[in-house]
Order: structure tokens, then C-alpha cells, then sequence
């Protein structure tokens, strides 16, 4: 019976999840409860738990780690500035006369604001709150309206600087030290955050191309569901709304990838251009300063409280030998590695159902990624695997996180029936993207191969 607490544990968690407790308390609270059951029965061994300290100290000193509140920061500035609106209304304007037009502007702007903010929510609330009232007002098929905006939001979880990459980087990084560790190998190559960053741009710009391709075929094929939109450009103004964002980006992204600076120090440098292009756009006064501080420490603390719990989960997980079970069913599985992958990725697509991004990063990949990596999975090629399966996280419904920032900001007029509707053709789309990377695993890895010889 002993050998099977490790399912037990997860099986608790995932119940204690649908049941509505938080993440980090359910996390935290399984553990200690399943260890102080087998310290009693005696099937556990208590000094597992005296190396908890040692774990938070390890991710208090974490340097990765210090680049997610600074990336929130820098998501939040741009957030509360001008900067998302004037750059989406220039977009509009200039791709509006063309059938399809503001939809494709709607998927340039998210991609532009993916790579500035990486926040998710931000940018689908962003978007919903200006793009959406123009696609109505132009006989936009509200199915298309919102599934274009919700996914296009998305996008922040796989291209870089994206917060996901960052927490999925630290977490591979781990588990590859584990899985060379078990093949006997003490000098083998790390993964880093700037790996997963490097692998992730191509794919990402893919995916953004795919997106655009669907809008724009869709309103060749029906046009009265995206028509054109007449609307005069103003070049000047256009030059002003992109260059900000764009020398952010370049700031941001390419010290990163060029080895100028770690995805810390770029980050610090994200906030403070962020903090600066807000100044100089806005006004920046005392309150809205409190209330950037506000939203990033409450988003900052949620992300460390759950890497918390997660931490002292997979603490005791391992105790009861949860690894070695995870990897004996693995290696029973049909198909070997090939196999085993479809198999992780099928339960990370339907775990999106009901999780966050955050908890499926924290709980599953730490136990399941040393186990994969071990059978001869690239760590980058695996990383974005799980990342853009992560991504299907924020449209799948009933739970999908995009949905419900959407649906809080949608007219009225607009019935969650047709966000759900709207949404399904992108999934379909992520979807296609996980089957063309697994054909084409170099899409993820010959970047970072160019980049880091």
C-alpha cells in the first residue's frame, strides 16, 4: 500500500484543487499530512522534511527566480501606462482597410505585448477592453473577435521574456541535473532560462503566423465575419507607438540572448526602460505607483508561496519513492519514450482543464521531467513542448484563466458561448504547433544551438 501514496498524494491534491482550496495551502498541506502518516505507520523517513529549510533557503537565493518579480513589474508598468492602447490603435489603423484587418492587428499587438509584458492576464484584459467594442463596431463575427483576443493574450506564455519560460527554466534546469545524476553523468551541460528563451522564439513566431493565417482566410472565405474598416494612417504617430515597445524588446530580449546580460539583470533593466517609457507616456504619480507596487508584489508572493508548497510536495513525493514509480510505470508504457511523452503531454492538455500554469509547472513537471530527460529527451525541445502545451491552459473551458479575463470585460452582448466557440479553431492551432515541433524538434533547439555552442 506504501508504494502507492505517491498517487494518493496527487489524487488528494487534485480533488482538494476542484474543491476551490488554494494552491499553495492544498500543495503544503497534502505533504505534511502524508508525511506525518508515514512517520506513524513508520513507511516514512522524517529526516526527508528536515532538508524543507535548506529547499526555501534554496529558492530564496535562487538568482533565476529574482527575474519574476521584475518581469511582473515591468508587465505591470505597461500595463497601467498608454503605451498597449496607442500602440494597438496605430495597428489598427494601418491594417484596418484590409478584410481581416483588425484581427491581424489584434495578433501583431499581442505578440508586441508578449514579448514586453509576458503577463497573460494583462494583455487579454488590455485587448478586451479596447480591441474588442472596434471588432464589434465593425459586424466582427463575435466568435472570432474573442477567440482572436483570448489567444492572441496567450502569447505571453511562449514568447520571451515570458514569466512562464522563466519558472519552466528553473524547473527543467533542476530536473536535467537530476536526470544526468541518475545516468551516472556529473559534468553535463545545463539548461538555462536563456536556452529556453533562445528555443522558444521560432516556434513563437510560427504560432503567431498561424494565428494570422486562420484570421485572414477566414475573411477571404467569409468576409462578412471580419470585414474591412476604413481608417486613415498616421505615420508619425505609428513610428512613436511601435519603437517604444520595440527597443524594450530589444533591451530586454537581446542582452538576454547574446549573452550580454542574465534574464535577472535584463529583467531589472525591463523595469527600469518600462518605468521610464510610462514616464515619459504618462503621468506617473504617487497612487499609480502604489498600485504598481501593490499588483506586482501580490502577483510575486502568489508565484513564491505556491513554488513553496510545491517545493515541500515534491519533497515528500520523492520520499515515498515517488520518482522511482513515476519511472517504472514509464518505462512499462508502450512505445517507449515516444510513448511515454504522448502520454505526459495528453495529461498536461487535460490537467489544463482544471489548473493554472503555475501548479502544472510546479508539480507535475518536477517529477515527470528528470524521468523523460533520463530516456534521451532534449531538455529545450522538451521545455517548449510543455510550454506551448502549457499555453492551451488559458483557452481549454471550463477553467481557461484567458476566458475568464475576457468574459469580466466583454459587453453584455457577448454570451460566454461564443468565447468558447471562438477559442476552439486556436486550440486546434496549439495543438497543430505540438504535432509540427514533434516532427520538427530543431525548430526549439537550433537557435539555442547557434547561440550556445
Amino acid at each position: 500500500m506504501a508504494e502507492f501514496i505517491p498517487l494518493i498524494m496527487f489524487g488528494t491534491v487534485f480533488l482538494l484543487l476542484l474543491m476551490g482550496y488554494p494552491v499553495a495551502l492544498t500543495l503544503a498541506g497534502t505533504s505534511l499530512v502524508a508525511a506525518g502518516i508515514g512517520i506513524l505507520t513508520g513507511v516514512f523517513e522524517p529526516a526527508f522534511l528536515m532538508a524543507t529549510p535548506n529547499r526555501l533557503f534554496g529558492i530564496i537565493t535562487n538568482q533565476t527566480l529574482i527575474a519574476v518579480p521584475l518581469f511582473i513589474l515591468m508587465g505591470v508598468i505597461l500595463e497601467k501606462s498608454k503605451i498597449a492602447e496607442n500602440l494597438l490603435s496605430s495597428m489598427s489603423s494601418l491594417f484596418g482597410p484590409i478584410p481581416g484587418g483588425l484581427g491581424l492587428a489584434v495578433t501583431i499587438v499581442g505578440m508586441l505585448l508578449a514579448a514586453s509584458t509576458g503577463i497573460v492576464g494583462a494583455t487579454v484584459v488590455t485587448m478586451g477592453l479596447m480591441s474588442l467594442p472596434a471588432m464589434l463596431r465593425a459586424k466582427y463575427d463575435p466568435s472570432l473577435a474573442t477567440g482572436a483576443i483570448c489567444a492572441t493574450g496567450t502569447l505571453g506564455q511562449i514568447i520571451p521574456p515570458s514569466i512562464a519560460l522563466v519558472l519552466l527554466g528553473d524547473v527543467l534546469s533542476n530536473a536535467y541535473q537530476q536526470s544526468q545524476l541518475s545516468l551516472g553523468i556529473f559534468n553535463a551541460r545545463t539548461v538555462s532560462v536563456g536556452d529556453l528563451f533562445a528555443g522558444a522564439i521560432i516556434p513563437g513566431l510560427i504560432l503567431v503566423g498561424m494565428y494570422a493565417f486562420y484570421i485572414l482566410t477566414t475573411s477571404l472565405l467569409k468576409p462578412s465575419k471580419a470585414p474591412p474598416v476604413k481608417s486613415n494612417v498616421n505615420l508619425i504617430r505609428l513610428i512613436l507607438s511601435i519603437f517604444p515597445p520595440l527597443l524594450l524588446i530589444v533591451l530586454v530580449l537581446g542582452s538576454i540572448l547574446f549573452g550580454i546580460a542574465t534574464p535577472t539583470e535584463a529583467a531589472g533593466v525591463g523595469a527600469l526602460g518600462a518605468l521610464v517609457l510610462a514616464y515619459f507616456n504618462t503621468s506617473l504619480n504617487v497612487p499609480k505607483l502604489a498600485s504598481i507596487a501593490r499588483s506586482t508584489i501580490k502577483t510575486s508572493s502568489m508565484v513564491f508561496f505556491i513554488l513553496i508548497g510545491a517545493s515541500l510536495f515534491s519533497l515528500v513525493f520523492r520520499g515515498y519513492d515517488g520518482d522511482d514509480l513515476v519511472h517504472e510505470i514509464f518505462t512499462a508504457m508502450p512505445g517507449g519514450v515516444v510513448g511515454a511523452t504522448i502520454i505526459v503531454m495528453l495529461v498536461i492538455f487535460l490537467l489544463g482543464f482544471i489548473l493554472d500554469f503555475i501548479e502544472i509547472t510546479f508539480v507535475v513537471v518536477p517529477i515527470v521531467g528528470p524521468v523523460l530527460m533520463s530516456m534521451g529527451l532534449d531538455p529545450i525541445w522538451l521545455g517548449i513542448m510543455i510550454a506551448i502545451n502549457l499555453q492551451t491552459s488559458f483557452l481549454t473551458p471550463p477553467f481557461g484563466f484567458a476566458l475568464f479575463y475576457l468574459r469580466g470585460v466583454a459587453p453584455e452582448t457577448i454570451q460566454t458561448i461564443d468565447i468558447y466557440k471562438g477559442v476552439i479553431p486556436f486550440i486546434v492551432i496549439q495543438l497543430l504547433m505540438l504535432i509540427i515541433l514533434a516532427w520538427q524538434p530543431t525548430l526549439a533547439t537550433w537557435l539555442p544551438s547557434v547561440l550556445y555552442p
